[in-house]
């Protein structure tokens, strides 16, 4: 394979809601069922999350991480012949989310501007779908971007939370997974390695699906925002989906320096790390501080982790993505 990743940057909104702001505003529920404060962060390990302060559009939010991505990598735009967006969140059903970002960063006019959309997994999908691409010799570079807002997400649980007096602790156990919803953007540039040599080279990847398993994690149906999670079968799901692309993708890439997962919370983590037999040390967290943040949490611990110095040259990261339906995507990055 000859398709480098690079410019891998993110954009973090400026307000912090700690989870003891969340359960503050939760109090009456919890008074009323009987749950004492402290009980969400016990449970995934998130201290807090950030949100915009004002309404944001998922372009917007796109638009400026790709902005970076493309300085960042080097890269004129001119050069960039399709535009991924793979959010969660998008503008509108009808057009594609991504015409709207390929207009405010000026892309050329033969690029192509197509929505990916694929849970959490979206953004490594979109690279995936550019990698695609520039091997057949379509494009010889691409873009993938990703902007989520999660905060009318949180605020509908929590408003739905205190309206329903009928709650129970048990029913209330499918709404929980919405309050660990984070906000922020990233974006990825794919190249041809001749064209950004200084990037990082994708050495292979691996798809699992276990669509089974839909009905674990939905949002959205009936036309609603509202999420309905069973996080523990998802958790056990998607360890044995990830266990499977594991033995495939382990032997090809050998012992990895650094291992890039999508955050989802502590539970998640550890147990990951353990199931594949990986050294906790070798994982890079932000979902404490940063929550889930949808499609870019993955890409943006990327960028976390990129500019925290903990990738040097030569170095063998794997990428392990996975999102609701189940599908997994794993990747080994030649860094």
């Amino acid at each position: 394979m000859n398709v480098v990743i690079a410019g891998v940057s993110m954009e973090l909104p400026p307000q912090v809601v700690t989870t003891d702001e969340l359960e503050a505003r939760l109090a009456p529920l919890y008074q009323r069922i009987g749950l004492v404060p402290g009980r969400l962060e016990l449970m995934t390990g998130i201290k807090e999350r950030r949100f915009w302060n004002t309404p944001i559009k998922p372009s917007e939010i796109a638009a400026r991480a790709g902005k970076k991505a493309l300085a960042k990598a080097g890269i004129d735009r001119s050069r960039i012949g399709a535009l991924v967006h793979g959010s969660v969140c998008r503008d509108f059903l009808e057009p594609a989310t991504a015409s709207v970002v390929h207009h405010l960063l000026e892309l050329p006019r033969d690029a192509m501007a197509f929505d990916v959309s694929n849970a959490c997994l979206g953004v490594l999908t979109g690279v995936s779908v550019l990698q695609a691409l520039i091997e057949s010799g379509r494009i010889e570079a691409g873009l993938v971007v990703s902007g989520e807002d999660g905060r009318p997400l949180v605020d509908q649980t929590v408003a739905e939370l205190l309206a329903d007096q009928s709650a129970t602790r048990n029913s209330i156990k499918g709404a929980f997974a919405s309050l660990t919803i984070g906000s922020g953007g990233a974006a990825i540039v794919v190249a041809r390695q001749d064209v950004l040599p200084q990037g990082h080279r994708i050495i292979t990847q691996v798809q699992q699906t276990a669509s089974e398993h839909h009905v674990l994690c939905q949002g959205g149906a009936q036309g609603t925002m509202a999420m309905a999670t069973d996080a523990e079968s998802l958790l056990h799901a998607g360890l044995d989906l990830a266990e499977r692309g594991w033995k495939v993708l382990g032997p090809r890439i050998g012992p990895p320096s650094r291992v890039i997962t999508h955050q989802v919370g502590r539970a998640h983590t550890r147990l990951l790390h353990e199931r594949l037999g990986l050294d906790e040390s070798l994982g890079y967290v932000t979902y404490d501080r940063l929550g889930n943040v949808g499609s870019a949490s993955l890409p943006i611990t990327l960028a976390m982790a990129e500019d925290a110095g903990l990738m040097k040259k030569g170095d063998t990261v794997a990428l392990m993505g996975i999102g609701s339906g189940l599908q997994s995507l794993m990747m080994g990055i030649e860094w």
